[in-house]
């Protein structure tokens, strides 16, 4: 069949009808980029340049990977192999183990907390669950960035990254857990070995090079903003010295510097490859031309080398509403708003799978669950407690393991399924009362799920099904449920709703306070992450933040930075009551303009409003902590934290966590010294 190019738009069409060899697609939110694509493969497939399966399309989810073989299909292409880097990775390594490794048995390691907890232990490490996914945190991302145990501790000290205790300490964790991951019985494989692994054969063994090469000739690797060094490590190991390769992103939605990703392959692509062609996509199809509007104002208000690649998107929907802003006395008051916007957009027709509430961190969900319970909206969390910690889920995988033990059963996994979740509440019919509706639309979520794995050829069989919703649950990649999406700021990548509330938007928590320490590429990221939150909407957007966070309390807090020149001073912010921390000292009451005296609320050299006697004693504390824990003072508190901690006089742990460079983590390990300090010195 001839694919029909007159669908695409102008910029689209040149992308997809460039001649094989590199191409660089900058391609804003909304602009059809998996559209572009797609039409791309399937019209170099079409004028026979390239066989199906000599592609290799590189998406960074499964579900996008399985939206367009899809798309390929329904335009009557099959044969192409689109897959996660890991998924990829694994498929391969699977096949060239015997040649690099002989008869040494593998299996994937699917849960490395055990594992890490153990390694921390062995370290004479804190073992609490918030450490052990700290440190699992840290050795992902330097794995990610190709550092080894030997080398971590003198490559962090290089970085603006704070590590979770001392990197010596950190080090010897990550040696640990890799020495443990290999006995002579056999070897287990985190996610990041496969590609090491992959990298390593690529390099080193070249047969498997030779052999590898001959079967894929075109690459094409999505959302290439987000690529760590590992990934383009093998990426390089699978083009050799070929450059037919098609790459796209954004470098403002280059939202993932923790995890170890870079914009920097993007960046240097047409330097790297200088033949190349480069296409920008502008048209935004996704939203309104108000939202569109806003995001550019957002976006073009960004510094550094990232900005000058911002593409000035041109809304093609038509006019909607305009998005509306709002703030608080508190963050229940917010959440009770937000509900009832919610309730109108209902009562409106909008459908609750189409409407978002998003936010920086995961603890902020809890008031806006709260009332959205309280309204009888039903909702679904994605991260936090996630959805295949579910008390149901994991009772309806816990039926499938043991169902796929059995050798009775039809080879038909969602049949399979149906009757294993039948008698834990997936009825014919939606049951009435809440308990049993949220239960039964769980269990509807995850069989639906298991038919779209099985539909995109994901996995054929129960085992293989099985496989592939572990991988989902620890990537955290949940099912659709029917209710209002609930999602932090980088769950909600790649998504879109019709109506999306942006919540929270305070600062130390957008920016969060860690980012406004490290400074301006940090305050960056989080500008992106703002962009990148305020594009996820069609058509309604609604932006709020409160200034106490509990009902009564000091009304402390101050709207973020990021909607300076965007949103108007409302009259909630002008209360006589209300120190105005955000941006002007409350000492002397002019602006403040760097990030050191804005986490301070005042300028450095304007006189302090702290008690030197409680400073000193604070400082007396954090030394008797930090020794017992055998680290340096500064990992406890920092100084720059100890004297706002001293001006503010937190009476709680809730009021510690408005404090900059206070955050969830602090508050639970020293929180308690901290209050216990200050009430000694009270009046």
């Amino acid at each position: 069949m001839t694919i029909d190019l007159s669908v695409l738009d102008d910029d689209q069409r040149v992308a997809a009808e460039a001649p094989r060899g590199p191409v660089c697609i900058l391609a804003g939110a909304g602009t059809g980029k998996t559209r572009t694509i797609t039409y791309r493969i399937a019209n170099l497939i079409d004028r026979g340049t390239i066989a199906p399966n000599k592609v290799l399309a590189v998406t960074f989810t499964q579900r996008a990977a399985g939206e367009m073989r899809d798309r390929l299909r329904t335009m009557g292409i099959g044969g192409v192999q689109a897959r996660t880097f890991h998924a990829a990775a694994m498929r391969q390594l699977q096949y060239f183990w015997p040649q690099i490794a002989g008869d040494l048995p593998w299996r994937l390691l699917d849960n490395k907390f055990p594992l890490v907890g153990r390694a921390a232990r062995a370290a004479g490490l804190d073992t609490g669950k918030d450490m052990v996914r700290d440190l699992l945190g840290e050795i992902e991302w330097a794995k990610a960035s190709v550092i080894g145990p030997d080398d971590y501790a003198a490559r962090i000290a290089e970085t603006p990254r704070t590590p979770p205790a001392d990197p010596a300490r950190v080090a010897q964790v990550y040696r640990n857990y890799e020495e443990a991951k290999t006995s002579p019985e056999g070897m287990l494989l985190d996610f990041d070995d496969l590609l090491l692994h992959v990298a390593g054969a690529l390099e080193n063994a070249p047969a498997v090079a030779e052999e590898f090469r001959a079967q894929y000739q075109t690459f094409v690797v999505d959302e290439y903003q987000d690529v760590t060094p590992l990934q383009q490590r093998v990426l390089e190991g699978w083009l050799g010295e070929r450059d037919d390769l098609t790459v796209v992103g954004d470098a403002n939605q280059t939202i993932y510097s923790f995890t170890g990703a870079t914009p920097d392959y993007l960046l240097n692509f047409s330097r790297t490859y200088e033949h190349a062609t480069v296409v920008k996509l502008q048209r935004d199809y996704r939203s309104t031309i108000e939202v569109t509007e806003l995001a550019n104002t957002v976006i073009g208000k960004a510094k550094g080398r990232v900005a000058g690649t911002r593409l000035e998107l041109e809304g093609m929907r038509g006019h909607g509403p305009q998005p509306q802003f709002n703030g608080y006395d508190d963050e229940p008051a917010e959440a009770r708003a937000v509900a009832q916007a919610i309730r109108k957009l209902l009562d409106d027709g909008v459908p609750a799978r189409e409407i978002a509430i998003l936010y920086r961190i995961n603890a902020q969900s809890a008031a806006f669950e709260a009332a959205l319970a309280d309204a009888g909206i039903a909702y679904q969390v994605r991260g936090g407690e996630g959805f295949f910690q579910r008390a149901e889920i994991r009772e309806a995988i816990s039926n499938l393991v043991r169902a796929a033990n059995r050798s009775d059963l039809p080879n038909d996994p969602v049949a399979v399924a149906r009757a294993a979740f039948a008698p834990i509440g997936l009825t014919q019919n939606e049951p009435e009362g809440a308990q049993a509706r949220e239960r039964w639309q769980s269990l509807t979520a995850l069989v639906d799920l298991i038919e779209e794995i099985v539909r995109t050829r994901e996995a054929e069989d129960l085992p293989q099904v099985l496989r592939s919703l572990r991988q989902r649950a620890e990537a955290k990649q949940p099912p659709a449920v029917d209710g209002v999406t609930l999602a932090s700021l980088h769950a909600a990548k790649g998504l879109e709703w019709d109506a999306v509330f942006l919540v929270g938007l305070v600062e130390n928590t957008l920016p969060i306070s860690h980012a406004i320490k490290a400074g301006d590429d940090q305050i960056e990221e989080e500008r992106r992450l703002f962009y990148v939150g305020v594009t996820r909407a069609r058509e309604h957007l609604h932006l709020s933040w409160s200034l106490s966070r509990q009902e009564g309390g000091r009304k402390n807090r101050s709207r973020s930075r990021f909607l300076d020149g965007i949103a108007p001073e409302l009259e909630v912010e002008k209360s006589p009551e209300r120190l105005k921390r955000n941006r002007r000292c409350h000492v002397c009451g002019n602006p403040l303009v760097t990030p050191a005296d804005k986490a301070l609320g005042r300028h450095e050299d304007c006189e302090p409003s702290y008690d030197e006697n409680v400073l000193a004693a604070l400082k007396r504390w954090r030394l008797d902590v930090s020794r017992a824990a055998g680290h340096p003072a500064y990992m406890v508190f920092s100084d720059a934290t100890l004297i706002a901690i001293a001006e503010a006089m937190p009476t709680d742990e809730r009021e510690m966590l408005n404090i900059s460079g206070v955050g969830p983590m602090k508050v639970e390990n020293y929180g308690a010294g901290v209050l216990s300090t200050l009430n000694e010195h009270r009046h």
